[in-house]
């Protein structure tokens, strides 16, 4: 019999499609913080790809995204006011502090405030802070559920390479 993910159960199924797009965003920041688990700060940091692609540059990307679409374009913030760099592929970057305990808490520090943001609001809830200009909610739960897909993907490619290769 197969498995299924946690976003196949009844309980899942049953809840508002807030509910469900919170499922699904939490199902996949999960998987892309398990990417991960049991390396060494080398693995984490090896680059196989001609891109700044790494996995822990991958959580570190991640942290950025949730900030950009939960904070900036929640609160208006800018981008120097959160703390995060003004080009997404900047993001990648990794310094020299940057360790896999540092970059996961700050990645589950991220989704948390996420959550916390986004509480109190509708998904037809205009985010008016991004420089896109203004957004429903439902919108950036899609956009942010399709990177965080995307970039568990290439997790996924670049831990079986660490890995097996």
């Amino acid at each position: 019999m197969p498995s299924f993910p946690p976003t196949f159960s009844a309980e899942v199924v049953a809840q508002p499609v807030q509910a469900q797009f919170e499922a699904f965003l939490d199902e996949h920041r999960d998987a892309l913080d398990r990417c991960l688990d049991g390396l060494t700060e080398e693995q984490a940091r090896r680059s196989l790809v001609a891109s700044r692609t790494t996995l822990l540059g991958l959580v570190k990307h991640a942290t950025f995204v949730e900030k950009v679409w939960f904070d900036e374009a929640v609160t208006g913030r800018s981008r120097a006011e959160i703390g995060i760099p003004e080009r997404s592929e900047d993001s990648f970057l990794l310094d020299d502090g940057d360790t896999i305990a540092g970059v996961r808490q700050a990645y589950r520090d991220a989704r948390d405030a996420s959550r916390r943001a986004t509480s109190t609001r509708g998904l037809d809830d205009m985010l008016t802070g991004h420089r896109r200009g203004p957004l429903p909610l439902r919108w950036v739960y899609l956009h942010v559920l399709r990177e965080l897909a995307q970039h568990c993907g290439h997790a996924d490619i670049l831990r079986e390479q660490i890995l097996d290769g």
